[in-house]
């Protein structure tokens, strides 16, 4: 399959595989699908901001247990580790696996 996506949509959506990728290793039943990326973007262009946000509007429950530059933080950091193999898109929410609130 070729990927024939402008470079920049490339990046984001390679972006996005990543932090979908850290998701699920992180045990969150979160899938950002381009939509919603494309939306954080247009939020901000601090990646942990943008993370920040949507704690805020759509998980706000775990921000009782969890401290929301904490959760960023440690959200971007398994995104790094994952971004250099995430040019191939996966639905990591229906994967089967560890999941934190189910």
């Amino acid at each position: 399959m070729v990927n024939d996506l402008p470079p920049e949509l490339r990046h984001h959506d390679m972006e996005r595989n990543a932090y979908n990728a850290a998701f699920y290793e992180l045990g969150l039943r979160w899938h950002w699908d381009g939509d919603t990326y494309a939306d954080l973007l247009r939020h901000s262009p601090e990646p942990e901001a943008r993370i920040r946000h949507y704690l805020e509007t759509r998980q706000p429950h775990l921000l009782r247990a969890y401290d929301a530059q904490f959760l960023a933080g440690v959200i971007q950091q398994r995104m790094a580790q994952h971004q250099h193999c995430a040019a191939h898109a996966f639905d990591w929410a229906q994967a089967a696996g560890c999941e934190v609130g189910v």
